[in-house]
């Protein structure tokens, strides 16, 4: 093929710069359709429950509906990216990711794609109001509120397209670049090895699901929230709502960058559920303009997003990834499918309060979790918490030692005939000691592999 034979340094080689910056372009638009519709019942709560006659408990369900789905979709579509490369929409753009930016780049990526996929969200907050006045105008009943949901669908043909040719860039990039020939090299993935997963992984999970359940729900029923607390109209309302998206969108690459220089990725999880605390705890237990409550979410919402999920990338092998992540978004969509249900009850009979203290409770288990990672990790001299610096060396220590470990074997599987005609002892000459010609065999052995023109005698 010609595509083959393409310079790195043209821009249409998936090596290049440019190519990869497209792949990333398109990798952000993918979950922008499904951000978009997947907020639109909270952007249009009020009008949900009164078109359809519904209370808060059964809004909530209707809401949870999405999630249940997910909670297999999401496992299995990633054993099949790491099997045979079917994939469910999340754990794809996550397992991209991983395959396209590595190393520094990861953190920023991460935000960079969460940035655009919370636009989505954000838009939905601005528009659907307007866009169902407009409908209402040649549509009434829940006809108008069917007709305004068909017209965000719309935004899920976008990310189609998006998904198609992200796909084929993918399938070419991997002919291009040998990744199959990696893939075939690397041992298999077998469904059992999700049992052998490390423990902060389940950590890490355990947070995907805590912390994000005092987001989503909060953000599914903020809408009606602030309008009975602080008296919003509901434009307003949805656009105080939107606040948590709109900033994530906003200061997720930034964080992405800042966690690529510094490192530290536990450290920023546990500062920003903490901060997430203190934003909760305003919202519920005092009157302070609801901006400031939830600008500090959406800060801290990015900055968690931006440093937990590249954890994943450097706990589980490349060959499980997609399994990983899949099992992070399923755990993640059952704690959503059940607590939306148990929100709406909660809001139902004790208050938008009572959801509050719910919501914290959530909060304090992720903390407890963040803090358990950071304990185990420093335990076992692990890479979750250090710098850059400190990883890259640590890096390069190991492939200098796996270096020497493979040289030695090949070493004494070669020579393992030489070794015995040539060390056996003889009883005319004096006997030298077997283990000190053995190690001096192989110490002139690697220095001759490092320097090939060089004679190195061995000692006496």
């Amino acid at each position: 093929m010609r595509s083959v034979q393409l310079s790195p340094d043209s821009w249409w080689h998936p090596a290049n710069k440019v190519h990869r910056f497209l792949a990333l372009l398109l990798m952000c638009f993918l979950c922008f359709g499904s951000y978009f519709c997947y907020d639109t019942p909270g952007a249009l709560a009020d009008n949900f429950k009164g078109d359809s006659h519904l209370n808060t408990s059964q809004f909530a369900l209707l809401y949870s509906i999405y999630s249940w789905p997910n909670v297999i979709l999401c496992f299995i579509g990633g054993y099949l990216i790491d099997s045979i490369g079917g994939e469910s929409l999340q754990v794809a753009v996550n397992s991209y990711v991983v395959l396209w930016f590595k190393g520094k780049e990861l953190n920023m990526v991460f935000g960079l794609q969460l940035s655009f996929s919370r636009f989505g969200s954000t838009v939905n907050f601005w528009v659907m109001e307007p866009i169902y006045r407009w409908v209402a105008n040649y549509y009434g009943g829940y006809e108008r509120l069917g007709v305004a949901l068909f017209i965000a669908s719309f935004t899920c043909v976008g990310s189609l397209i998006c998904g198609l040719i992200l796909g084929w860039m993918d399938y070419r990039a991997e002919k291009m670049l040998g990744r199959h020939e990696e893939q075939s090299d690397a041992e298999p993935f077998r469904l059992l090895d999700i049992l052998h997963f490390k423990r902060v992984f389940w950590l890490v999970s355990v947070i995907c699901v805590a912390y994000y359940l005092a987001i989503f729900p909060f953000i599914a029923l903020g809408k009606l929230f602030f309008e009975r607390k602080f008296d919003f109209s509901p434009q307003d309302a949805n656009t105080v709502n939107s606040m948590v998206y709109l900033l994530s969108a906003a200061l997720s690459p930034f964080f992405g960058i800042l966690i690529d220089k510094t490192g530290r990725n536990v450290m920023w999880v546990i500062i920003s559920t903490i901060t997430t605390i203190g934003s909760h705890f305003l919202l519920a237990f005092t009157f302070v303009n609801p901006y400031v409550g939830v600008m500090s979410l959406g800060i801290s919402y990015s900055l968690l997003a931006s440093g937990l999920w590249p954890l994943v990338a450097l706990i589980v092998p490349k060959n499980q990834l997609g399994t990983a992540y899949g099992i992070c978004q399923a755990v993640q969509n059952l704690g959503l499918a059940t607590v939306l249900i148990l929100a709406g009850v909660i809001v139902d009979k004790y208050g938008y309060l009572m959801l509050e203290m719910f919501f914290l409770g959530c909060l304090f288990i992720s903390l407890i979790a963040a803090v358990l990672i950071y304990i185990v990790d420093s335990a076992n001299n692990g890479v979750l918490n250090m710098s850059p610096s400190m990883r890259e060396s640590m890096t390069d220590t190991s492939e200098c030692r796996d270096e020497t470990a493979n040289l030695l074997e090949h070493e004494d599987s070669s020579d393992q005939e030489v070794t015995d005609s040539r060390d056996r002892p003889d009883p005319k000459e004096p006997q030298r000691d077997f283990t000190q010609s053995q190690s001096d065999r192989i110490r002139s052995r690697y220095i001759a592999q490092l320097l090939p023109n060089t004679n190195i005698p061995d000692r006496q």
